[in-house]
């Protein structure tokens, strides 16, 4: 039997005492001190990864209803530990670092040169210009890239952008006015190519209001000190105007001509004022149904009332653009429009010959006459009827301005009325024609009593200097020719036998002015020059006389020939004009005419000359020294024509005005005498 061996015992190491052991602690204390002042606790600490709160879970099951199993509800625990959880759920310092790397992002991002967005932006313009051009309906989404682009900082890409938007609604708009469409309407049921149509209208509609409205707010801006705002006021002035002359018949006309005529409200004349004013011009020369004149019309009267007629004249010639100066045949005054007159046969009304029809010629007439109402619909032609409607309605008003600045006596617009009655003499009717002559009466008193003031106050030696720093604000002396011009054309406009039986009118005051002026007149060194001319200002006047403002650009010689012509020459009952008033009338001028320049007395005596051909007997004996039909001495300076005595005098200037240095001015006083001769045959 073998025999186990026995196994073998470890000897253990036998313990150490105990001073021995307290020596290897305070080593090993020693150790770690030293080691602990190495570390960066801090650094340790962030480093330490985070430990998430475990919740307790919910244990319980879902619940089977109706409606299949359902999540048993979180209890109000649950739902504060999750609300309450770290700053993973606060967001503070997710939008802060959010906030810090956009900032970065931004940093980063490249700044592109002015330059270079202006030619971007260009290459951007002419592609979406190209797209809507070629396929509106399709595109028309685009205008909004358009206007996103007016919207830049860059002034000049706005420009770019507000300057291609006026060409693409130029190129695109239709020939008519898009209505908004009713529920019943939207409610209909219509093909794809209708409903395709109607979107791009409103599309279409909608962009252009939004485009309209971005030029209001930039032309408000007009006038600015700024330069930048004031060069992007002036680029939205100047695409209204272009729009409005394009398309007058589209919607949104109202807003455009509010932008027009709050520039024109201005006194300031620059050159957006002058674009507004010709684009004005413009609609009312190409109007042709008359619409959009009278919205501008009104708009304009409107204007001029709440400013208090304190405006520049030039907008008050923009009626004389009118076309309903040529095309309208009516009479108006400021309230009321005259009917068209039946024709009159011994007081009588003649009656209308009808025409015999048959019920089938009637019935064929009548689908006829549907058809082509149908046709001028579609057409969008303009009837007679609606044009004479509207244009009746605009020369109202144009008479309600003319008038109400006539009460007001608005200095300086005073002329640019008168010379406005005197083009549309031919329309006014007898109601108001007395109401016109009585303030062209005051106009003429109020002139000759300045005037009278002026020479007493020039011959008091003491208050000379005094006179001489203070001007005229008004040419007076332009004004009256221009109200006896304006009294003759509203008679001529009329009937003349007519009007003078039925309203008494009497313009022998008006004459006798003329008369009176004819001396200071042709004194007047200024009498060829105009607004347009172009001359040294006098070194002696306080003011020069082209600084003032002109009633028009005609001269002061013109507008007296033409006075003189309406009183000598009329276009009615020529012959009926009485000898003393010719022959005193040719006396003067004879007399005037030494004193004119070498135009202005080829003129004048262009006129006698015309004169003597028409009456050549009534101013025959001014010309013959041996009989005479009057007694006494003439007086060239007697203020009323009758007390004048012309027969009593010769015609002595003509030999000095024969030697004239001027051929022209010798040929024409040599006819003058030559027509007196055939005349006295």
């Amino acid at each position: 039997m073998s025999r186990v061996p026995a196994a073998k015992r470890r000897r253990l190491s036998p313990p150490e005492d105990g001073a021995r052991a307290n020596g290897a602690t305070e080593d090993h204390k020693a150790k770690f001190l030293n080691n602990a002042a190495k570390w960066d606790l801090e650094q340790d600490y962030e480093n330490r990864p985070r430990k998430l709160k475990k919740g307790k879970e919910n244990k319980k099951l879902p619940v089977r209803t109706t409606e299949g199993w359902v999540a048993p509800p979180l209890t109000a625990q649950e739902i504060k530990d999750e609300e309450s959880d770290s700053f993973l759920g606060s967001g503070s310092e997710d939008e802060a670092d959010e906030q810090s790397d956009a900032e970065e992002v931004e940093e980063q991002k490249p700044k592109i040169p002015a330059r270079q967005q202006v030619l971007e932006a260009k290459e951007e313009l002419a592609r979406i210009a190209g797209l809507v051009n070629e396929d509106p309906e399709e595109h028309v989404g685009a205008l909004k890239a358009l206007q996103g682009l007016a919207d830049s900082e860059n002034v000049t890409v706005k420009k770019l952008a507000l300057a291609t938007q006026v060409s693409i609604f130029k190129d695109i708009i239709p020939g008519y006015r898009i209505r908004p469409l009713s529920e019943e309407k939207m409610q209909e049921k219509i093909s794809k190519d209708v409903k395709k149509l109607r979107q791009f209208e409103q599309k279409l509609v909608s962009g252009y209001e939004t485009y309209v409205k971005y030029l209001a707010k930039l032309a408000k801006s007009s006038g600015s000190a700024q330069e930048q705002t004031a060069s992007l006021a002036s680029v939205a002035v100047s695409c209204a105007c272009n729009l409005l002359i394009a398309v007058p018949h589209f919607n949104f006309r109202g807003e455009l001509l509010k932008i027009l005529v709050g520039k024109l409200s201005t006194r300031r004349v620059d050159a957006d004022f002058v674009r507004c004013r010709e684009a004005m011009e413009s609609l009312f020369e190409t109007d042709e149904d008359g619409n959009a004149a009278l919205e501008a019309v009104t708009m304009l009267t409107k204007m001029m009332k709440s400013r208090n007629y304190h405006f520049d004249e030039s907008v008050l010639n923009t009626f004389l653009h009118l076309r309903l100066l040529s095309e309208f045949a009516l009479k108006a005054s400021y309230h009321s429009v005259d009917k068209p007159e039946r024709p009159e046969f011994n007081g009588k009304r003649l009656k209308q010959k009808r025409e015999f029809r048959t019920k089938r010629t009637r019935k064929e007439l009548k689908e006829k006459k549907a058809v082509e109402k149908e046709f001028k619909e579609a057409d969008a032609a303009v009837s007679h009827e609606e044009r004479d409607r509207m244009q009746a309605e605009t020369l109202k008003m144009v008479f309600v301005a003319y008038f109400r600045i006539l009460k007001a006596r608005s200095p300086k617009l005073m002329g640019a009325v008168l010379e406005g009655l005197a083009r549309y003499a031919h329309l006014i009717n007898q109601d108001f024609f007395g109401d016109i002559l009585e303030a062209l009466r005051d106009i003429i008193a109020t002139a000759e009593l300045t005037a009278a003031a002026a020479v007493e106050e020039d011959e008091d030696a003491s208050d000379a200097e005094d006179d001489d720093d203070e001007a005229p604000d008004r040419n007076l002396t332009r004004e009256s020719l221009l109200c006896v011009i304006t009294a003759f054309a509203l008679l001529e406009g009329q009937d003349g036998a007519k009007t003078a039986s039925t309203l008494k009118l009497d313009l022998s005051y008006f004459i006798t002015h003329l008369y009176r002026t004819l001396h200071p007149v042709s004194l007047n060194t200024d009498i060829e020059l105009s607004t347009k001319s172009l001359h040294l200002p006098d070194p002696n006047a306080a003011t020069s006389h082209a600084d003032t403002a002109k009633i028009n650009v005609q001269t002061t010689i013109v507008l007296l020939i033409r006075s003189l012509s309406s009183v000598l020459l009329p276009a009615t009952s020529m012959r009926a004009v009485p000898p003393l008033r010719v022959a005193a009338f040719a006396k003067q001028l004879i007399t005037v005419s030494l004193h004119l320049p070498e135009k202005s007395c080829t003129a004048m005596l262009g006129l006698l000359n015309r004169v003597a051909k028409t009456h050549g007997k009534k101013v025959a004996p001014l010309w013959n020294t041996e009989e005479r039909r009057g007694d006494g001495v003439f007086d060239a300076l007697k203020p009323e024509i009758e007390g004048s005595n012309p027969f009593a005098g010769t015609v002595w200037e003509g030999e000095i005005l024969r030697k004239h240095f001027a051929p022209s001015v010798r040929e024409a006083m040599m006819g003058i005498e030559r027509n007196v001769l055939e005349a006295s045959k």
